[in-house]
């Protein structure tokens, strides 16, 4: 159809392939193809019009005969020779148009069809049968656009061939123009009703992404109408596409139609305004087609005078004016620039600066903040200059941000060589006044300061920043609140990063600023100055500091007059901090003074002025806050180096060992910050001097105190992601400053981690369990894993008892006091990363210091292990829950300690840890087993990897303990009457994989589980509990043979077993404990012949204690059991019936 399309645009023949033999075949019939549309033209159009409501052959013979009419016009000259039927073909036009007018009266509106024929528009899978309806419509479609394309066919001919010879049949002003226009507008009504019985399902959240045709067909028509209509205006000076579509819908938002005489459109719609925005923007993409469907990057044709007025009446409710805005910016992106619309919405925001723009159901983060850092308020304007189409686009951005969006985005576009920013500024300049500055309240004046950020980024920044400061000026201090004042000072600092990012000087505003900042600052200074003001002047005193602290930050050279932000404030406001205030204080400071020592720039400026403050403090109580936050940090390695050197010049309390002393405080104590320890170890164990030194004075322990704190800083190395308020104050300024300057703490443990190997008592154990460390590439998690590997081969080389003694020691002290180091992690249970890591720490060591840890000396540690990891308090309470991390944790690791628990049971004997053992099977036995059985969920439970796992260690102590939880344990296998416990399929599936991966380990403990499965399949019907539990009972009896030969004394309990059961149950369900005993006869026959007797004994009781005489339907039952059991069975029978 496309091909067919362009060959009429380009007055070609439309179908040069088709209709050229003499006779044509058309609707079953063979017709003169030169002569049958002139001699036949009623009959032909009669069959048309008689075939039209069959389905798709029929489809195929009306599209057919169409495409014949269009063929045969387009091939008739104006020098044809004279046919005998030249009287019929001077009438052939008007007969034409008569019959195509009689077929758009007989087919009538897509629109008035029933909505359950218009609903198969919607069919999309197209590989199946199609109904009789789609075919109707699809046949719709197929007319009226055939009878488009044979009246511009006609419509061409009619200026050649056929001018003047037009003649009246009908009576009626009918011309192939007027019947175009008609067919026209018409398919395009049907198409726009269609589109608002969609628009009523289209939330406004998705306006952009869901299309107002349910079928691509339309879509395809559309387009081929949108290249039709135009070619026609461009040379027939006709209205556009653009023009049909701007009427119609003007229609349909004033509901009225006295503009076109022959619209007959009358739609429900109750949000015209809306359903317009939405099917403008839908219809303007189409644009971006070309006639065959492919992409045009061309500029697209507008039709911004309808969007204008559709602009002027958009002044409505927010969630309403979102959808519209949002309509409105995808149409600037794909048309060309368009200044009014930034006018037009001006004057409506103008006006309404002081409205939040929110939307109540969306929830509160919707509405409106103006608590925002001097960043962030950039960021958002930076996210208002990016040409962003995310479909959530809705519900994070609000009117007044569309609005902005659509400034940056209509400032990006080059409007015939003028700037937009010219045309623009004077519209915005003048709507602010000192008047209109104090009528602003909160709200608005972060409008006000997000908008002429969003100037200062896109048009002239210099202009902009002065315009927008002069405005803030005209605020006098007794008309302004200080929140509205601290706005004021986040989007001055948020200007002053523009200046930053485009590389230009910011003393003049940085001045302006920092004279504000000394006024707060001596007022916060006087004493006279009461309590509750001076937390009112913190909050601006706060916003500047975290200001030129963002302002340092984003500085890519620190050299546009950054340190005019500093001036005497800062002395004055120091002696009046408050302790939480002085930490924020100082913190900042000293965050900007390592970014001045970062990139090399020592602004002496700053540094003396800041050493000039900070040194009042000293005689106040602040000289503990200096020695914590500076000497700590920066002079803690000098000053060990000058008491190794020196050490008669060390303060008293560090005599008679101060570089010992100094050592302990800031390398070994396990209180002291990881990211300290290991920036100061690595610095001084790779100094040759530092390590003869500890040596030459006999303190022989240092190597291992250093082990002891790189093993603490790699179970810590996740400290600085989740801190408490407490440790933020102590630990957060060493994170940040570390984080500054230098490598980042990965990399720093990294090199810790190197140099730790290079010890000689590490090298000295890598040489014991025979590992080449030149071979080995140190990661930090394999070389915590190797670390703990190679203790234990060192450990596992000694033979003397005493040296294995002193190995244990050792060991312990390698890893030191865990639970005191780990207890903030362990009891938040955050970071995730740092409990994940130190529950793979321990099972490392479970599994690799299995020996160690069974010994005397290491049970403390085993102990605690069990109680705070494996057993943690939460887990024993009812009402708690341990969180998903640590609980995750436990499941990967619990497998190798309970392996490494029962190897202490089975060496100690202590009745402590087989108590805790009893409790971990308890705990984790349920807890892990799926509500329904799978098989990840089975083969993966940690207690039965610990029982089936292959191991050097016994697993019959665990294996005895979870086949008595499973038989004792209410949860599991304990019916209530005959009513079966909750997750019994999961139970049956977990002891069937435990017996099958334990055979032939402890058969007595086995045969424990018989009676529970037995009722099993005695009282449950399900399908899955029965096979799984027929299969446990194979197994179960499989275990009595060893070596094909019986183990008589096994073998006698499992019979004693089903001894029990038939005298338990038999009389009650006789009918199926037979059943059970059939199913069973089959696994083993010498079972159940073993039982015969009393099989045969029970039957009598039930018989005797009845009164009744024999039992046929229980003697039934029980001689189908007994046909099943060979020749004792038929002596049986023979017996019960000779009675």
């Amino acid at each position: 159809m496309n091909i067919a399309y362009f060959s009429l645009l380009l007055r070609l023949d439309p179908s040069p392939t088709d209709f050229e033999t003499d006779l044509v075949e058309l609707f079953g019939f063979s017709w003169v193809t030169e002569m049958a549309l002139v001699e036949s033209t009623k009959a032909l159009f009669g069959f048309f019009s008689s075939m039209h409501y069959e389905a798709e052959e029929i489809r195929k013979h009306c599209v057919k005969f169409l495409q014949y009419v269009k063929v045969f016009i387009s091939r008739i000259t104006d020098n044809q020779p004279q046919h005998p039927y030249e009287e019929l073909e001077v009438q052939l036009p008007s007969v034409l148009l008569e019959e195509l007018h009689s077929i758009v009266l007989y087919i009538g509106c897509i629109r008035d069809l029933p909505s359950n024929i218009q609903v198969a528009f919607s069919i999309q899978n197209y590989g199946k049968l199609l109904p009789p309806s789609w075919h109707f419509l699809h046949l719709q479609l197929d007319i009226h656009w055939s009878i488009l394309e044979i009246l511009h066919v006609l419509g061409e001919k009619m200026l050649v061939v056929y001018a003047h010879q037009f003649m009246n049949l009908t009576g009626e002003t009918l011309t192939n123009i007027s019947l175009f226009d008609c067919v026209c507008t018409n398919l395009l009504c049907d198409f726009i009703a269609l589109a608002i019985n969609g628009y009523g399902k289209v939330r406004p959240t998705d306006a952009i992404t869901c299309f107002p045709f349910p079928c691509n067909c339309i879509r395809e028509l559309l387009i081929m109408m949108i290249s039709l209509l135009d070619q026609k205006s461009k040379v027939s000076h006709t209205e556009s596409f653009w023009n049909h579509i701007s009427k119609l819908l003007r229609i349909n938002l004033l509901n009225d139609n006295r503009e076109d005489e022959h619209t007959h459109f009358s739609l429900n719609n109750k949000d015209p305004l809306g359903f317009s925005w939405w099917l403008l923007v839908h219809l303007a993409e189409l644009y971006q087609y070309t006639w065959d469907g492919t992409v045009d990057d061309k500029k697209m044709k507008a039709n911004w005078s309808f969007a204008e007025n559709l602009l002027k009446l958009s002044c409505v409710l927010e969630e309403q004016l979102r959808m519209h805005l949002q309509c409105c910016l995808t149409l600037c992106r794909v048309w060309d620039s368009n200044l009014n619309t930034v006018t037009i919405l001006w004057e409506y925001y103008c006006k309404n600066l002081n409205s939040s723009f929110a939307i109540p159901w969306l929830g509160i983060k919707n509405f409106a903040t103006v608590s925002k850092t001097p960043f962030s308020l950039l960021e958002l304007v930076r996210s208002c200059c990016m040409d962003e189409q995310s479909p959530d686009l809705y519900k994070t951005t609000n009117s007044y941000h569309f609005f902005l969006r659509i400034i940056a985005l209509q400032m990006r576009k080059e409007t015939n060589g003028t700037h937009p920013w010219k045309q623009i500024k004077g519209r915005i300049y003048s709507k602010f006044h000192q008047r209109k500055m104090q009528e602003l309240s909160e709200t608005g004046l972060m409008h006000f300061i997000c908008l002429f950020l969003l100037l200062a980024r896109t048009a002239e920044v210099e202009d902009v920043v002065s315009r927008a400061t002069d405005l803030l000026g005209t605020l006098t201090r007794s008309s302004i609140s200080v929140a509205n004042k601290g706005l004021i000072w986040k989007g001055l600092f948020a200007f002053l990063l523009i200046y930053e990012e485009k590389g230009l000087d910011i003393s003049a505003l940085a001045d302006h600023l920092s004279s504000s900042f000394h006024q707060v600052a001596k007022e916060f200074y006087l004493k006279t100055t009461d309590h509750s003001r001076k937390q009112t002047l913190w909050i601006l005193l706060s916003a500047y500091i975290d200001g030129v602290q963002e302002v340092i930050e984003n500085s890519s050279h620190l050299h546009l007059s950054e340190e005019k932000l500093f001036n005497e404030g800062f002395s004055m406001l120091l002696p009046a901090c408050q302790i939480s205030e002085l930490n924020f204080t100082l913190m900042n400071l000293l965050v900007v003074d390592y970014y001045y020592f970062d990139t090399k720039l020592y602004c002496f400026q700053i540094i003396l002025f800041q050493i000039k403050c900070l040194f009042e403090l000293l005689p106040n109580i602040f000289y503990f806050y200096l020695i914590k936050f500076i000497i700590l940090n920066i002079f803690s390695l000098g000053f060990a180096l000058l008491t190794m050197d020196m050490p008669s010049t060390a303060p008293p309390d560090l005599q008679p060992q101060p570089f010992q002393s100094m050592m302990q405080n800031f390398g070994w104590d396990d209180m002291i910050n990881p990211h300290l320890v290991s920036r100061f170890l690595s610095h001084l164990i790779q100094n040759n001097d530092v390590l003869s030194h500890l040596a030459g004075n006999g303190f022989v322990s240092f190597q291992t105190f250093t082990i002891r704190s790189w093993f603490r800083c790699v179970l810590q190395m996740h400290v600085g992601k989740t801190l408490g308020s407490t440790e933020k104050a102590d630990t957060g300024l060493f994170c940040i400053m570390i984080n500054c300057v230098g490598k980042k703490y990965a990399d720093q443990l990294m090199e810790f981690t190197r140099l730790v190997f290079k010890l000689p008592e590490m090298e000295t154990l890598l040489m014991k369990a025979k590992v080449e460390l030149s071979s080995l590439k140190l990661e930090i998690k394999p070389a915590l894993s190797l670390f703990i590997k190679v203790g234990r081969a060192a450990y596992n080389e000694l033979q003397n008892l005493s040296e294995k003694s002193a190995m244990v020691s050792k060991a312990l002290e390698y890893v030191g006091d865990i639970f005191k180091y780990m207890k903030p992690y362990l009891v938040n249970s955050d970071p995730p990363d740092s409990i994940l890591l130190l529950y793979w720490t321990v099972g490392c060591l479970l599994k690799s210091w299995a020996a160690i840890l069974a010994t005397s000396k290491a049970q403390q540690l085993l102990c605690s292990i069990i109680d705070r990891l494996l057993l943690p308090l939460a887990l024993l309470q009812q009402d708690k829950d341990l969180p998903t991390a640590k609980l995750a944790a436990i499941k990967e690791n619990l497998p190798q300690c309970l392996q490494v628990i029962i190897s202490s049971v089975s060496q100690t004997q202590g009745s402590y840890i087989r108590q805790q053992l009893h409790s971990i099977v308890h705990q984790y036995l349920g807890r892990f087993l799926p509500a329904a059985p799978s098989p990840s969920g089975i083969v993966n439970h940690p207690v039965l990897l610990a029982v089936c796992e292959p191991a050097s260690i016994p697993s019959t102590v665990l294996l005895q303990k979870t086949v008595h939880f499973l038989k004792k344990g209410d949860n599991f296998m304990h019916f209530k009457g005959c009513a079966p416990p909750p997750r019994l399929a999961s139970v049956l599936a977990f002891l069937h994989e435990l017996l099958r991966r334990t055979k032939q380990t402890d058969q007595h403990t086995v045969i424990e589980i018989l009676p529970a499965v037995l009722k099993c399949l005695l009282f449950v019907n399900e399908l899955q509990v029965k096979k799984l539990s027929s299969e446990i009972v194979q197994l179960v009896i499989e275990d009595c043979y060893k070596g094909g030969i019986k183990i008589n004394c096994v073998y006698s309990s499992l019979c004693l077993d089903f001894r029990k059961f038939i005298e338990e149950h038999v009389a009650v369900y006789d009918q199926q404990v037979y059943s059970v005993m059939e199913m069973i006869s089959i696994l083993d026959r010498s079972i159940i012949i073993s039982q015969i007797p009393i099989l045969t004994q029970s039957l009598m009781n039930s018989e005797h204690k009845r009164g009744l005489g024999k039992n046929n339907a229980q003697r039934s039952a029980y001689k189908k059991l007994l046909s099943c059991l060979g020749v004792d069975g038929e002596a049986e029978i023979a017996h019960l019936d000779a009675e």
